[in-house]
């Protein structure tokens, strides 16, 4: 399990193991019960694949835990964002408007699960199970998408985002799909600046502005260490100015969903 303590995903892994094991089952005997290949079984145990739902539901019933694994995996996924990201996701939750730019990656709100873990994975910065943790915590951010009033969610990105190779070809494609697709929603947009737009105001990085309840607006700058949130008058406005240039930089809606589709089938 690696050095340091050990993480929330790799205590429910240990728990699995030793609940199965006083069972007196192997992986394949557990697998075989709840439907999941063996060495799902073994990357849950060992920590390295946070499980779904479906998967806890089953072993709890399998192993007679009456719930443990339940309440295990609330626990993984509460810790699952690192502390330095804690304040900007409650931030997220309650905005009415959320305003991104990326200009090397797609924004995490609208990632698959796999295009997610090849951009952590190839940093190789972080072990397996901080991998899983971290791919656990956006894939719950993205639930505010589809929240029953979602915020309106606007992204730009830098053409380079689209061109960059993340993971395998299908991961691409399988992307770009996940964006053609989240971009029917009336209350989710996105727009590319163009490589012909050549230097432009948003190569000086990646940033997010969310407007809350009460119409104060809070921003989102990353570095390599941690995250910075700040809802300065000074900076935000800053911001807002970088963010009115990027529109009008970036080709509307329908030129973005053409040129999505056009790269798609590059990666074919």
């Amino acid at each position: 399990m690696g050095n340091g303590p050990m993480s929330t995903l790799e205590f429910l892994g240990a728990e699995l193991r030793r609940a199965r094991k006083e069972h007196g089952l192997s992986q394949e005997d557990l697998a075989q019960r709840i439907s999941y290949s063996s060495s799902l079984v073994g990357m849950v145990e060992i920590g390295h694949r946070t499980p779904s739902q479906d998967f806890i539901a089953r072993v709890d019933a399998a192993l007679e835990a009456g719930g443990l694994f339940e309440r295990l995996l609330t626990l993984v996924r509460a810790d699952a964002a690192p502390p330095w990201l804690r304040e900007w996701i409650s931030v997220e939750r309650e905005a009415t408007l959320i305003r991104w730019f990326e200009p090397s990656l797609i924004p995490g709100l609208l990632q698959t699960e796999a295009y997610a873990r090849a951009v952590l994975r190839g940093g190789r910065m972080l072990r397996e199970g901080e991998v899983e943790q971290r791919i656990t915590s956006r894939m719950e951010r993205q639930s505010v998408l589809g929240r029953e009033q979602p915020p309106e969610f606007v992204a730009v990105v830098d053409e380079a985002v689209l061109r960059r190779a993340v993971g395998e070809p299908a991961v691409m494609v399988e992307q770009f799909e996940h964006l053609l697709r989240v971009t029917e929603q009336a209350h989710v947009d996105l727009n590319v600046v163009p490589a012909e737009a050549g230097m432009h105001a948003g190569l000086a990085g990646a940033f997010i502005l969310a407007r809350t309840p009460d119409g104060a607006e809070v921003a989102h700058l990353d570095n390599p260490l941690r995250a910075h949130v700040t809802d300065r008058p000074d900076d935000v406005a800053s911001l807002q100015r970088r963010w009115e240039s990027l529109r009008g930089e970036a080709l509307p809606r329908r030129a973005t969903r053409e040129l999505i589709r056009e790269l798609a089938k590059s990666w074919t």
